[in-house]
């Protein structure tokens, strides 16, 4: 009778604990629907690391170049104005992708990082997972498309490489001040562009904003000159000239 009734106690304290979670993250959701989010985990995460503030400027929606907003999309999501969160043919390709061995292949959607980006933490778990499915489903029903694009296009990183952000550090460690400056770790995309071009994210062109989305797989381990990034900028670049105006909401 004792573990019965212990029984019934626990399972009404999940039940509380889930209600109290759900009502937590709609109203999170909510809130960051018409609230810009300040910062997220990995801008945290980068400022820590080394010690200077990253370097991010918000831009409303309509105030984002047309350019960028469809090399990334391109570059990223080709189906985003299309599915409702998950793209189930991405995720089938790369599941027979990986288990026919070689490097590890992706399948999110600008919908899963901007939950990712957002609401969770770096790192890989089922915990993790299973919380950005949730919230994924959340920003889809909640925000919509042009909201999720928004938020996504103002808190991605792009870089600058680590190998660059690691070599201004130590020589400023050995005492190179006067010589190299701090170099703050790139969120969004007009920070982005006025980093790597000198000019606001709604007046780049094609190639400027298809060089920036081609880092965007790889931030912190490659630059635009690696032979990774110059790949995947032909490849948007082609897909931009084919098809990019159809894909933009």
């Amino acid at each position: 009778m004792l573990t019965l009734l212990l029984f019934h106690r626990v399972i009404k304290w999940i039940i509380r604990l889930i209600l109290a979670f759900v009502a937590i993250s709609l109203l999170w959701v909510v809130a960051y629907r018409f609230i810009n989010p300040p910062t997220t985990a990995l801008m945290s995460s980068r400022s820590d690391t080394y010690d200077i503030e990253c370097s991010q400027e918000w831009v409303d929606y309509e105030n984002i170049g047309s350019n960028i907003k469809m090399a990334v999309i391109c570059g990223e999501d080709q189906r985003f104005k299309e599915h409702h969160g998950f793209d189930f043919k991405a995720i089938q390709k790369a599941i027979e992708h990986n288990m026919g061995g070689g490097k590890v292949r992706g399948a999110s959607t600008i919908s899963q990082q901007t939950a990712k980006n957002v609401f969770l933490w770096e790192g890989r778990s089922w915990v993790r997972k299973g919380l950005e499915v949730w919230f994924t489903a959340l920003i889809e029903l909640l925000w919509g498309k042009e909201r999720i694009l928004e938020v996504y296009l103002n808190i991605i990183e792009f870089g600058p490489s680590e190998t660059l952000l690691t070599t201004a550090q130590t020589l400023r460690a050995e005492g190179s001040e006067t010589k190299t400056a701090k170099i703050a770790p790139v969120f969004g995309v007009e920070a982005a562009a006025q980093y790597y071009f000198n000019t606001p994210c709604n007046n780049l062109t094609k190639p400027q904003a298809a060089k920036l989305a081609s880092i965007l797989p790889c931030p912190s381990s490659c630059g635009m000159s690696s032979p990774f990034a110059y790949k995947h900028r032909n490849f948007i670049l082609r897909c931009m000239r084919k098809w990019g105006k159809s894909l933009l909401l």
